[in-house]
């Protein structure tokens, strides 16, 4: 696949172990997190290349994730990423010409649709060739296809196609005719010298000019397509021209095939790149930083600097406030972060940025943080609160219960679980209790978790849990500053909880009596 094994060059997206996407689903996480708005906006504008597949499937191999890391690496050189860029526009263009190929009624039109893309895909390829031989590359997967192109540009099934390309079209551009029109018939002959009448027509009434006159010329519009008189008159011109015809047939018979599927590959799958980093830019602009996270299928010793959440950080990006950015990290025996505090403080926000960060980590992308190192996961489950479905005939409750149960059943000690405000229907004894015995056997799996929770008493279950809390500014309780700090819980959760529930919070009541 890559050239790191020694083998041959087919795939810049996959390294040893690659994920068969063709199957690839939305995952059921992602309106949770969000992503399915990230995924949306990432891939606007490439629908030809159906590349929302590539980001349904995560990777579960370290190498893979590396693999792409110095992929990226290699396009942030100006002069890579422009090869690229000219190389997909070459290729965007051979299709074009292709359509019409495939479309058109008559035979010769067809034909030379074809020719013309056949062209192009050559100038694009022997173009790229040139301009990967003389570029720094330092990524295995640039490397493989630098060696691939160079070995493709040289083979016999390359420069023969490429020569008799450019034989037919000098052909062609040999072929001059003349067409005479005298009332309902057409007349072609071969070119000998005649002269154009249309300039004889405008020297002979040149002499009438005075000063600039208004132009009354009207270009009539082209439908691209050849009407019937047309292609009448190419089968008049093609027996003036027999040989030059003749190749041209003979070409498109021989050349349906002229694609190939290594090339074809490389073109749709450098695009999930091209599409990411045309993602990012925007937040660079506004100095937000991602970084290339380092990922381990072992160790769970994760940590993050300067972190946000992506979805969220794409609409703030050119407003007046502030993308808040968080740290966390989990060391030895941790693997639960309990996140209490207001509400509205940003905690469900920090729950999304933990799960993007490392299902981004996965697809072996750049993340939206200064630095970090995560964990990559076999899955990752959310439980966010979802309005009551009357189809399931259950409440609230035993909704939450039933997939929290499935989440349990199908979670390893290699997934990532991410609750958001559970069990918020019923009692506090019934929602410490609850969430009490779900933590327990998510802490026995090993799973690395985020529960957002108003029950503090949560956020000491044991050395595996790491209480983390969402602030308020010293000098106003009432403002949220949207920084979550690893500190222990303070007791206020759940009077927060009900005093949000019954409208008794310091804005609630200050609005109340300003009225």
């Amino acid at each position: 696949m890559a050239p790191r094994g020694g083998g041959a060059f087919e795939s810049i997206l996959f390294d040893q172990d690659e994920v068969d996407v063709t199957s690839a689903r939305e995952p059921p996480f992602f309106a949770d997190l969000n992503l399915d708005q990230v995924v949306e906006a990432i891939t606007d504008a490439r629908d030809e290349y159906d590349l929302i597949q590539f980001f349904y499937s995560p990777l579960h191999s370290v190498a893979t994730v590396e693999y792409r890391h110095e992929v990226f690496r290699d396009l942030e050189q100006e002069e890579v990423h422009e090869a690229v860029r000219a190389f997909a526009q070459g290729m965007q263009s051979m299709r074009r010409h292709l359509g019409p190929a495939n479309r058109q009624r008559y035979a010769y039109e067809k034909e030379r649709w074809f020719l013309d893309a056949v062209a192009i895909y050559c100038d694009a390829i022997s173009s790229l060739a040139r301009a990967l031989v003389d570029l720094d590359l330092s990524s295995p997967g640039f490397q493989g296809l630098s060696d691939y192109v160079t070995s493709y540009t040289a083979s016999e099934r390359f420069t023969s196609l490429a020569a008799e390309t450019r034989s037919v079209l000098d052909g062609l551009a040999r072929v001059k005719y003349a067409v005479r029109i005298r009332g309902g018939r057409v007349a072609v002959s071969t070119y000998s010298g005649e002269p154009d009448y249309s300039a004889e027509v405008e020297r002979t009434f040149e002499r009438f000019r005075q000063g600039e006159v208004e132009d009354h010329l009207f270009d009539l519009p082209d439908s691209g397509a050849m009407d019937h008189v047309e292609a009448r008159i190419a089968k008049l011109v093609a027996r003036l021209y027999p040989d030059a015809f003749r190749a041209l047939d003979a070409f498109c018979t021989r050349r349906p095939d002229f694609l190939d599927r290594t090339i074809a590959r490389f073109d749709r799958e450098v695009q999930f790149y091209l599409a990411y980093a045309s993602y990012i830019e925007q937040f660079a602009a506004a100095g937000l930083s991602f970084s290339y996270p380092t990922v381990s299928a072992r160790s769970k010793e994760i940590s993050v600097e300067e972190a946000f959440d992506i979805a969220l950080g794409a609409k703030l990006v050119g407003e007046p406030s502030t993308v808040v950015r968080n740290d966390f990290f989990l060391r030895g025996p941790e693997r639960v972060l309990v996140l209490t505090g207001p509400n509205q403080g940003g905690k469900t926000t920090f729950a999304r940025m933990f799960g993007q960060l490392h299902y981004l980590a996965s697809l072996g992308l750049p993340v939206p943080a200064q630095s970090a190192r995560l964990f990559l996961p076999d899955r990752l489950f959310t439980h966010f609160e979802k309005e009551e479905d009357i189809a399931t005939l259950r409440g609230k409750l035993e909704d939450e219960l039933v997939r929290v149960s499935d989440i349990l059943e199908y979670a390893s000690r290699d997934s990532i679980v991410i609750l958001n405000e559970t069990f918020t229907s019923t009692t506090l004894g019934d929602a410490i209790y609850l969430g009490t015995e779900v933590l327990k056997q998510i802490i026995e799996l090993g799973s690395l978790a985020v529960c957002v929770t108003f029950v503090d008493e949560l956020a000491s279950l044991g050395e595996a849990t790491v209480s983390m809390l969402a602030t308020v500014a010293p000098d106003d309780p009432a403002k949220r500053t949207y920084k979550i700090v690893r500190r222990p819980a303070d007791g206020r959760a759940y009077a927060w909880a009900i005093a949000e529930k019954y409208g008794l919070t310091y804005d609630a009541l200050r609005s109340r009596i300003a009225r």
